[in-house]
């Protein structure tokens, strides 16, 4: 009886274990944990976004939506291995316009870009090649293991 209550003790402790397991993939700010990632992911978003604002008003700003704002920029990347599984640069706009009768139409809308990151691309060395780069560059890199830059690849997005 006691190997019984041993067996169903340890088996139920490795199913509370197997509970809480560590995820697989992880948000890139936090690799290989908040006080190593944050900073450093944050410094490259504020690049990127610095870089959008600098090429905006020459080429995505000139259409439709000519307020375009980066929101957010998201990595996925494989706990174990620091592999970036993929990125999502999130931006919004609106255009608006007065009616006739004192209304305002509004026309707002949000796009979610992947970044051309290719799959396994580990997170460091898509990291350093955005920090090598000048702020008002960074959207002119070209990702580790990409055959476009970063600019190019927001062109069919936004």
């Amino acid at each position: 009886m006691r190997a019984l209550r041993r067996v169903v003790l340890a088996g139920l402790m490795g199913l509370a274990g197997a509970a809480h397991a560590a995820p697989a993939y992880v948000d890139a700010r936090l690799f290989p944990n908040q006080a190593a990632g944050w900073q450093r992911f944050l410094a490259v978003e504020r690049s990127l976004r610095q870089s959008f604002d600098h090429v905006c008003g020459d080429t995505f700003c000139e259409g439709e939506y000519s307020n375009l704002l980066p929101m957010r920029l998201r990595c996925s990347v494989h706990a174990a291995s620091g592999a970036i599984q993929s990125c999502i640069w999130t931006f919004a706009g609106s255009a608006t316009a007065v009616a006739d009768d004192g209304r305002i139409d509004v026309d707002l809308r949000s796009f979610a870009c992947p970044l051309p990151v290719a799959t396994g691309t580990r997170l460091e060395d898509f990291l350093r090649a955005l920090e090598q780069a000048a702020p008002v560059r960074a959207i002119h890199v070209t990702p580790p293991g990409s055959r476009i830059s970063i600019h190019e690849g927001l062109i069919g997005c936004l």
